[in-house]
């Protein structure tokens, strides 16, 4: 279990909840210093896509591109590079072997790790297959840079008996409510006060920084600590938004963020961009592209509001 950097109080289902704002979470913006260049903003590698879901390695890329990350590496089944390489052109990709339609995790691993990251997503659209199965389990049982955990990875490490003594990796996991039962063995009701303890018992039990999605989307450390985002929007109900959500988090962290950090700053983010794109297109018109461009304007002027 990997013990939380920041620490803070027991968890406890009494405890203060921290409602994000922008003060608080201009203050935690990266600095985009004159002299930069892509090699300070860091690399994020994504270990994501499958045939059936290609889109979310895109929406991913697409997101962490536009969230700040100074390099984006696609590691993908080699399968599908052809449909995924240039669609999002500033990215590249990192074919995985494969052998009998499912990934090879030795050489899955070995490709990934040529790849020096300071972040990792894993999981958006990822297929739920035995050799992806042992590729994740192995990949979060190593030490190594910070990764957001979504999706597919989640539901396969739930499968697994959810063995999170054996994560060595320290993670920002990201599950909508379906797969946070499936991880904790109990479905979450939709009042704030449940989720946040809920949130908090996860965090705790797993040693991870864990976001809990949905309306008032809540955040939480294994010390104790939980804050909610301010946003309640039905632009966001549909498909991919979560995959755009995991981009920017992990973004956030290749350029240096610590987890906390980068969950708070990524969630309300996110929650802006979905205000302005229901501002533009109204509640049903947006759709989960419609969100990396809105994450950088609004973090512009988060930026200029400081």
């Amino acid at each position: 279990m990997v013990a939380e950097e920041t620490g803070g109080p027991d968890p406890a289902a009494g405890a203060a909840v921290l409602e994000l704002d922008d003060a608080t979470c201009a203050r935690m913006l990266p600095v985009r210093r004159a002299t930069s260049h892509k090699g300070s903003h860091g690399t994020l590698v994504c270990l994501v896509g499958s045939a059936q879901y290609v889109g979310a390695a895109l929406l991913v890329a697409s997101s962490a591109t536009r969230g700040g990350a100074g390099l984006v590496a696609l590691a993908v089944p080699a399968s599908i590079v052809p449909l995924v390489a240039g669609r999002v052109p500033e990215a590249i990709t990192l074919p995985l072997p494969e052998a009998g339609g499912d990934v090879v995790p030795d050489g899955a691993l070995r490709v990934i790790a040529e790849r020096a990251a300071e972040a990792y997503v894993v999981g958006c659209g990822l297929a739920e297959t035995d050799g992806n199965r042992r590729l994740v389990l192995r990949f979060l049982g190593e030490h190594g840079s910070p990764a957001v955990v979504d999706g597919g990875a989640l539901n396969l490490v739930a499968a697994a008996g959810g063995p999170w003594t054996e994560v060595r990796r320290e993670c920002v996991l990201t599950p909508h409510p379906g797969e946070f039962a499936r991880l904790t063995g109990s479905p979450v009701g939709p009042a704030d006060d449940e989720r946040a303890a809920r949130a908090r018992e996860a965090a705790a039990a797993f040693g991870q920084v864990v976001v809990l999605k949905g309306a008032r989307t809540v955040i939480a450390e294994p010390g104790g600590r939980t804050a909610v985002a301010p946003f309640a929007n039905p632009a966001l109900a549909s498909a991919g938004t979560g995959d755009v959500l995991a981009g920017l988090i992990g973004a956030l962290l290749a350029q240096g963020l610590r987890r906390w950090e980068a969950a708070c700053l990524g969630v309300y983010l996110h929650g802006l961009a979905g205000e302005r794109a229901r501002e533009r297109l109204g509640e049903a018109g947006p759709v989960a592209s419609d969100l990396p461009v809105e994450i950088a304007l609004a973090r512009g002027e988060l930026a200029r509001g400081q």
